[in-house]
């Protein structure tokens, strides 16, 4: 590449920006795959060396914008140009009817378009000679809020159209699919976490993290279903301007259907009901429109909605069925979590004979026992749930949550005001899955092609016990499984090895210790500096780290008070895993100071600039408070700094940060 002119490296940057998102378009939007994922990550892979080489030719339509760094903590206000309305509800066709008549009384030779309302949330996306250059959320209608950084993760969302369009602006609704959900889901329950309750709020959780890459990973969606601006030749009505969009490489609202009349409008609503739970997604209605604009002109809205659409919304579906059984699982991080299993019913498409009774709270407030007569629903139409208890079964009593682990017998304890139940056991058998996978996952060991499919067969065969099992796989070994070939193996078994130079705070994050999340072992990796002086630690003296506090205190003394704890530690260091922390100290000069990063930093990323203040002793808060000692202020930096200077906080540019630095 250092070989290269600087016209042949813009040729090949623009070579490869248009293969690459002419490949994400067919395989994410026509579900079409024409490269294998190997070749494309090594094209992506070119790609960043050359704009790391030659930044002046970075487009803003390069795949490699896809995910950006940190996203701001407090977004922009958005003042939108064109309202962005809500809808006027229906619930029967009674009130569908009552909104024919109202167009008919101003509207004139009208028709309709009927298309799902989908479930997520809605956004504005702005392109400016067809480059996608701002997205935006719905706010009040008037006011939202700029997250053009974690959009540009959403694959689905063109980054540069078909056409050059000097101008426009459209609406849609970002969502996560139902197989997507399901999926974090599972991933959530197997890392202890409490799950999303529905996919509307897993969407409304990604979009709005600090880290956009976090939002990648939740492979969002998004259905664009309307022109809000749009400078060139007008639409004569809704379903030509969808069609436009298609063709600009937009996904619109999968089916939009004609109608001539409100009869053809309620057949479809029909139509649409009747098939809801197919769908590979939510819905939460349907909308019928006014197709042509020049009736929507004269019909014009009410200081809240348009007068011209009618959102209907379907009731939502209850059955009764006989509760059979509760099952009690276990999670990562030890929670037992009831299940309520019923005979089998059909809801919302799909049969479902199983839902989450969440706790003890949770039974004792719906007074359910076994034997009992329920009312279940689909919450959303997706999650199953259980309402009510419709029928008692006489001299039935209300279920109890186990006083043992029902894996291994172990005590189990409530958390101090919580409402969980929890088996603290260590070497707890159904627990050893999920810690597994944590203690592989990114941000601990980060053993690559170690997923959950293959730690599931490791453990199914007894092949480890633990994680210090991990370090005696061998490749010959491996090699022998149906998933693994001799190349996969050695691969494998060459990631392990690599794990064992990991820094200190990611192994203390493996070890799954309750309350304590991967700031907090970098802190605690930072403060004592090996893992024998952690083990050693008073609770006093870890509660003395910042933001520490008892609880996390005792998290860690009683989890290294454990003889479990102690003899897995023992065989990771007799494996060769390091034990020390491997951040360079340059000095104190930090020393006591608390920064706070805001606005956008040329020369560093986030990540690096932490890193910088953390290596002088100092501390990175992600808020401006009275104790904040220095606000290093970036391009666009926002409320923060206007906290800062409200409170008096000495605010430096990022020139003076470097100068501080050296």
């Amino acid at each position: 590449m250092a070989d290269l002119s600087p016209a042949e490296a813009k040729s090949r940057i623009d070579e490869l920006c248009d293969r690459l998102n002419r490949y994400s378009y067919r395989y994410y939007v026509e579900n079409e795959s024409d490269v294998s994922d190997y070749e494309y990550d090594m094209l992506q892979r070119e790609l960043k060396a050359l704009e790391e080489e030659y930044p002046a030719f970075l487009r803003p339509d390069s795949p490699t914008q896809r995910v950006g760094g940190e996203a701001q903590s407090e977004f922009t206000p958005v003042a939108h140009e064109v309202r962005m309305e809500s809808l006027q509800d229906a619930f029967d066709f009674g009130e569908i009817d009552d909104f024919d008549r109202r167009v008919s009384e101003t509207a004139q030779a009208y028709s309709y378009v009927v298309e799902p309302k989908i479930d997520g949330l809605s956004m504005s996306l702005e392109y400016e000679n067809g480059v996608f250059v701002r997205g935006s959320t719905r706010g009040d209608g008037d006011v939202g809020e700029d997250i053009t950084a974690n959009l540009r993760t959403v694959r689905t969302i063109p980054l540069r159209l078909r056409q050059p369009v000097p101008f426009l602006e459209v609406r849609g609704e970002v969502y996560m699919s139902r197989a997507v959900f399901a999926e974090l889901v599972k991933r959530q329950e197997l890392n202890g976490e409490e799950p999303f309750k529905n996919p509307r709020n897993a969407a409304a959780g990604s979009l709005r993290q600090k880290n956009a890459a976090v939002t990648a990973g939740r492979k969002l969606d998004i259905f664009v279903f309307n022109v809000q601006r749009y400078d060139g030749a007008d639409f004569s009505d809704h379903k030509a301007s969808l069609d436009f969009l298609r063709s600009l490489g937009f996904v619109t609202v999968p089916f939009y259907t004609p109608c001539a009349d409100i009869a053809a409008a309620k057949a479809e609503l029909e139509r649409i009901g009747s098939v809801r739970g197919e769908l590979g997604f939510d819905i939460d209605g349907a909308v019928i429109k006014v197709n042509e604009f020049a009736n929507r002109r004269l019909l014009g809205s009410t200081a809240k909605f348009p007068r011209w659409a009618v959102a209907y919304k379907y009731p939502p579906e209850e059955k009764l069925t006989e509760l059979k059984d509760i099952e009690v699982s276990v999670g990562r991080t030890g929670v037992l979590t009831p299940t309520a299993v019923f005979e089998p019913v059909l809801l919302a498409g799909s049969t479902v004979g199983r839902a989450t009774l969440h706790n003890q709270d949770r039974i004792t407030e719906l007074g359910v026992g076994i034997g009992d007569t329920i009312r279940v629903r689909k919450a959303g139409d997706v999650i199953p749930e259980v309402v009510s208890v419709d029928r008692k079964l006489p001299g039935n009593t209300v279920f109890r949550m186990p006083e043992v682990c029902p894996s291994c017998g172990a005590k189990t304890f409530r958390d101090e005001g919580g409402a969980a139940l929890r088996c603290l056991n260590p070497e707890c058998p159904a627990q050893l899955l999920r810690n597994l996978i944590h203690f592989c996952s990114r941000d601990a060991m980060d053993i690559e092609g170690l997923g959950d499919a293959l730690l599931e067969v490791f453990t199914a065969k007894k092949m480890i016990r633990d994680a210090a099992d991990l370090y005696t796989l061998r490749a010959e070994d491996l090699a022998k499984l149906d998933r693994l070939g001799e190349k996969s193996a050695r691969n494998l078994t060459d990631a392990i090895e690599k794990s064992k130079g990991n820094d200190l705070y990611r192994l203390l994050f493996a070890l799954g210790i309750r309350n304590i999340g991967e700031k907090a072992a970098k802190q605690l990796s930072a403060r004592f500096g090996t893992m024998e002086a952690v083990m050693a630690a008073t609770e006093e003296e870890i509660a003395s780290i910042d933001g520490f506090g008892e609880q996390m205190a005792a998290s860690v003394t009683g989890f290294f008070a454990l003889p479990q704890s102690r003899e897995l530690v023992a065989r990771l260091a007799a494996c060769g895993v390091n034990m020390k922390s491997l951040a360079e100290k340059k000095d104190d000069r930090f020393a006591g100071m608390t920064f706070v990063l805001t606005g956008a930093l040329t020369e560093f990323t986030r990540e690096q600039a932490t890193e910088i203040i953390e290596s002088f002793g100092g501390k990175a808060a992600s808020s401006v408070s009275k104790k904040t000692t220095v606000v290093v202020a970036g391009e666009a930096a926002g409320s923060k700094l206007r906290k800062a200077n409200e409170l008096g906080v000495r605010v430096i540019s990022e020139a003076e940060f470097k100068d501080m630095i050296g």
